[in-house]
C-alpha cells in the first residue's frame, strides 16, 4: 500500500509505546492519523505532536468505539489503516496455596474476563468496526481496499506461571488473524499480527535497573529489550508490502520465554 496525505489511520492504545511509535511512523509519510486511548494528556501530546487527532476510547465498550471512529473520521475521512496496540495484563495463579495460612484460592474470573475483553474482544471490535467501514471506500490505485495489524505477545505460544489470561487473550488474536484475512480477503483487505518480546515501553520504564538487566539478559540475540522503533519498522512493513497477510510473526530477539 502506497501511503501518503490520501491515506487515514487509527491506532489503538495510540498515546504510548509501540502505539505512539507506529503513530509517528505513518504521520511520517503524510498518513492522517487518529489515536484511541485512555490516556488523554498521553494521547492529545502525541496528536498533537504528528498532526493527527487524538479520540478517548474505551474498548471494551460499543458506544466508545463508535465514537472514536465517527470522530476519527470526521477529522480525516474513512481509515484505510488500523493497527491495533491497546492492551494490558495481569498474573494471577490459576490456582494457589498461601504461604501464611494455607487457604487456597483460584484466578478470580472476573479478572480473567477483563484481560479477555481488552486483549481480544476489544480488539475484534476495533477490527469488525474499521473493516465494516473500509468496505465503503473505493480501492486505491493497486487494488487495496485496507490493511490491518494487531499487536499478539510471545506469550501466545510460551506464556509463563501466572499468564493463563494474558497468554489466552493473545493466543486469540493469534487465532483469529487467518480466519479474518480469508474474511476480508475477497474486499482486498489484508490482515496480520505481531507477537512482540520484551520491549521497552512506558510498562517497564519504571522498573528498577537491575530487573529491566535481567530481563534483557533472556533474550538470545541482541541481549537487549526492544524497541518500540522496531516494533513500528515491522508494521509498517506488514502495511506497506502488498503480499504480506494472514501472517503471525514474532520480533522478539529470538526469546523463547522460561516457565517464571
Amino acid at each position: 500500500m502506497k501511503l501518503d496525505n490520501t491515506v487515514a489511520a487509527v491506532i489503538t492504545g495510540g498515546a504510548s509505546g509501540l502505539g505512539a511509535a507506529t503513530a509517528r511512523a505513518l504521520a511520517a509519510k503524510g498518513v492522517k492519523v487518529a489515536i484511541f486511548d485512555l490516556q488523554e494528556e498521553k494521547g492529545k501530546a502525541v496528536a498533537a505532536e504528528i498532526g493527527g487527532v487524538f479520540c478517548e476510547v474505551n474498548v471494551t465498550d460499543d458506544a466508545s468505539v463508535d465514537a472514536g471512529f465517527a470522530k476519527a473520521r470526521e477529522a480525516h475521512g474513512q481509515e484505510r489503516l488500523l493497527v491495533n496496540c491497546a492492551g494490558t495484563g495481569n498474573a494471577i495463579k490459576t490456582a494457589s496455596r498461601s504461604k501464611e495460612d494455607g487457604s487456597i484460592k483460584h484466578f478470580p474470573l472476573d479478572a480473567f474476563n477483563w484481560i479477555v475483553q481488552i486483549n481480544l474482544v476489544g480488539t475484534f471490535r476495533c477490527i469488525a468496526k474499521s473493516a465494516a467501514g473500509m468496505l465503503t471506500l473505493e480501492p486505491m490505485d493497486d487494488g487495496e481496499r485496507g490493511a490491518i495489524v494487531n499487536t499478539a505477545s510471545v506469550a501466545a505460544e510460551d506464556g509463563q506461571m501466572g499468564q493463563a489470561a494474558y497468554s489466552a487473550s493473545k493466543g486469540g488474536v493469534v487465532g483469529m488473524t487467518l480466519p479474518i484475512a480469508r474474511d476480508l480477503a475477497s474486499e482486498k483487505i489484508r490482515v496480520n499480527t505481531i507477537l512482540p518480546g520484551i520491549f521497552d515501553t512506558p510498562l517497564l520504564a519504571g522498573a528498577p535497573q537491575n530487573v529491566r538487566d535481567a530481563l534483557a539478559s533472556t533474550v538470545l540475540n541482541p541481549k537487549r529489550l526492544g524497541i518500540p522503533d522496531e516494533y513500528a519498522n515491522l508494521a509498517m512493513c506488514m502495511i506497506e508490502n502488498g503480499y504480506f497477510n494472514g501472517e503471525d510473526v514474532r520480533l522478539d530477539g529470538g526469546i523463547r520465554m522460561a516457565p517464571r
